[in-house]
């Protein structure tokens, strides 16, 4: 066995998922639930997988992560099987794809021996990229080109056809729309920054952040001061949705500028949160309460409690 082709039992093991999934899209004889299912229909799954294998490391699970990492395996396989019955591709050309980007991307590792005696060179990370976003605009075209009967009539098209991507090519277009809205703001900031729009420290992105906030609070407070609520006025409420957002994006760039993923740290607030409202639940509980039961002062007391306790542990 070469150092590149993967242990029999691993082959074996995603072969047979493999065929499971082929089973399962089988009309007549497959599931009934999976055979209703399209990309758009699997993709919240598919982020739900991730955000949960996430945890299962946050946790130091190993156990749950093996599981959760089972679990983002078959989405894989899942949109592999879907755009292999529109005969766009299968999973290995998936595998082949990832395999040569890993090789590709790493010439001093897996290069000739002047490019892996040369190391990793300061512009080699830009140039691969640029030819990667060359390949796939050839890639879409091909796409394209093989669904274009399907617009003419000339075989029923697939109830979900592969989306044609047509976003340009200014330096924001490969940050994926779909990530979650922080994690998408840190990667729009850090491609901005790279050509040289970002602040030089952080004193002026505090500065933006209590700008951000003043609005926030001016346009929330007049809308609090009118005798309609916002959800009755649409301007309104999109004033508000927009200074929000603004706040938001704000944050997201003060963790970049510390070094922070603003979802890890918002994800330990959660659970923070949720922990210390734990505490309050088995609280009232000792004195024969339940939250609904009780007033929001002895509820912010309890909270204050936990508070205190922590403050306690970390010294």
């Amino acid at each position: 066995m070469t150092q590149s082709e993967p242990p029999s039992s691993a082959a074996g093991a995603l072969l047979r998922l493999i065929e499971i999934m082929a089973a399962l899209r089988t009309p007549v004889t497959g599931c009934p639930w999976d055979l209703e299912q399209t990309f758009q229909t699997i993709a919240p799954y598919t982020i739900e997988e991730a955000y949960e294998v996430a945890d299962a490391i946050s946790r130091g699970d190993l156990a749950d992560l093996k599981d959760e990492l089972g679990d983002l395996l078959l989405q894989v396989v899942y949109h592999s099987r879907m755009a292999e019955e529109q005969g766009a591709f299968a999973f290995a050309d998936v595998a082949d794809a990832v395999n040569a980007k890993m090789i590709r991307r790493h010439p001093h590792v897996f290069g000739s021996a002047e490019e892996r005696a040369a190391g990793a060179q300061p512009d080699f990370w830009a140039r691969i990229k640029a030819e990667e976003r060359a390949a796939k605009a050839a890639e879409r075209a091909r796409l394209a080109a093989q669904a274009a009967p399907h617009a003419h009539g000339d075989a029923a098209p697939h109830p979900n056809p592969l989306p044609a991507e047509g976003r340009g090519e200014g330096i924001m277009t490969d940050v994926p729309v779909g990530l979650p809205a922080l994690t998408r703001a840190i990667k729009l900031q850090d491609k901005a920054a790279r050509v040289g729009f970002d602040w030089p420290d952080l004193a002026p992105v505090f500065a933006k952040m209590k700008e951000e906030i003043a609005e926030l609070e001016e346009v929330a407070f007049l809308s609090a001061a009118s005798a309609r609520p916002a959800g009755s006025r649409p301007e309104a409420a999109a004033a508000i949705e927009e200074e929000m957002g603004d706040m938001l994006f704000v944050m997201a760039n003060i963790a970049r500028h510390l070094k922070l993923d603003p979802e890890t740290a918002l994800r330990k607030a959660n659970d923070k949160f949720t922990r210390r409202f734990a505490y309050i639940e088995r609280r009232l509980a000792e004195m024969g309460k339940t939250p609904e039961q009780s007033t929001l002062a002895e509820m912010d007391a309890l909270w204050d409690e936990v508070r205190a306790q922590d403050k306690a542990r970390r010294g």
